[in-house]
């Protein structure tokens, strides 16, 4: 008798079929987040004609910057299962100390910014120092530092209260009329492409020497022909009106540079094991506590970073700098974009989709000339439905 084999399946075949495993076993990514924005875009645009209107999406993605930013420093402690309740206290501190500096006190603008940055990167050492040194909760510290923080932001605005920066001074230039030529924007979005696929090819070439399952090269073709069409659609519409701001463009250079040092650095590795378990990661050798305060100083100085690009897109620092909806809009771009509260799961990404998302919302919201109690109520529905 004669025993027919069973074919091997295709490579891709296989892969798709795993791709399917996956969403049947819940591991589903960054669609339920892609798939609630074009929920809410289609919305917006049914209630609004103009809010997908290519004017309307440049303001957009430039909003998105330095909430997004902020954002990027809560992914970073959410992953070791941390967190940090004073990130808009930080932003509006380092927006008020680049004001000071730079209007009051004369600096050189390079100096100003050293010194709010370098504000940020001491609250963080400061917050490392409380954690590893003397066991207290990352909740405790940072809701102290909230606090502490705000009034230092306080005091270094004195009595003035508010503080306007030059409109000709090159840090308000870029934050609100600094946008890419389209002969740029497009050579971006093909270099873009380029270095994606480079990477998923080296990838590939490693889990196959390491007799691991990889994605072939049609995949990978299919794949970055995907991000190409996306992007180069996405920047022809926006260059029907003013185009890609460079601030938006900083904002995605950081997406990319941390999502880089997640995923191809050891550090980003005992990122993910101290997030995963602190026990393990202690007995696999990993210097915990040093990865505990790099965390944190990152944390804070993407935040001090992000109330300069505030402070640099309004033009000015004031009193309620870095208060209101800031910290509310930050963790929730986090966790909307798929970071896990409970630590090590997550990428850089999540900062981006997630705030995408909550700017899309503020931004439909206000064009409906809704109040602001309703955009806190569908931000906060948004944020339970993205946990679920």
């Amino acid at each position: 008798m004669t025993v027919v084999e069973p074919l091997d399946e295709s490579p891709l075949r296989s892969r798709v079929a795993s791709v399917g495993a996956r969403i049947r076993g819940g591991e589903l990514g960054a669609l339920p987040v892609i798939a609630g924005l074009i929920v809410i875009w289609g919305v917006f645009q049914g209630l609004n004609p103009v809010f997908l209107s290519s004017a309307n999406l440049v303001n957009l993605t430039m909003q998105c910057a330095s909430i997004g930013t902020i954002a990027l420093g809560i992914v970073v402690v959410l992953l070791i299962g941390e967190i940090d309740l004073s990130v808009g206290s930080v932003s509006g501190m380092a927006a008020a100390i680049l004001a000071v500096a730079f209007v009051q006190a004369d600096w050189p603008l390079i100096f100003a910014l050293a010194a709010a940055l370098g504000a940020g990167v001491l609250v963080g050492v400061l917050y490392g120092l409380l954690y590893t040194r003397f066991g207290l909760p990352s909740f405790v510290i940072t809701l102290a530092g909230l606090l502490g923080v705000l009034g230092v932001q306080l005091w270094v605005l004195g009595e003035t209260g508010s503080i306007n920066l030059p409109f000709d001074s090159w840090i308000v230039q870029f934050a609100q009329h600094a946008f890419l030529p389209p002969w740029l924007a497009y050579s971006l979005v093909v270099l873009s492409t380029l270095a994606y696929a480079w990477s998923l090819r080296r990838r590939a070439i490693r889990r196959a020497a390491a007799n691991l399952d990889s994605q072939s090269t049609t995949e990978i073709l299919v794949r970055a022909s995907l991000l190409l069409a996306v992007l180069l659609v996405a920047t022809w519409y926006l260059n029907l009106s003013r185009g890609v701001g460079a601030m938006f463009v900083f904002f995605l250079a950081l997406v990319v540079v941390l999502h880089f040092a997640l995923s191809r650095t050891r550090w980003g590795r005992a990122v993910y094991a101290v997030g995963g378990s602190v026990e393990a990661a202690r007995r696999a050798g990993i210097r915990v506590e040093r990865i505990y305060m790099s965390a944190f100083v990152l944390c804070t100085t993407l935040a001090a970073v992000g109330g300069v690009l505030a402070a640099a897109r309004l033009a000015a620092a004031n009193q309620s700098s870095g208060t209101g909806d800031t910290n509310l809009n930050a963790i929730a771009a986090a966790v909307i974009g798929g970071v896990s509260l409970f630590g090590g799961r997550g990428t850089a990404f999540a900062a981006l989709l997630g705030v995408i998302v909550i700017q899309s919302i503020s931004s439909g919201l206000t064009l409906l000339n809704l109040d602001s109690s309703v955009r806190f109520v569908v931000t906060g529905v948004v944020l339970v439905l993205a946990v679920i």
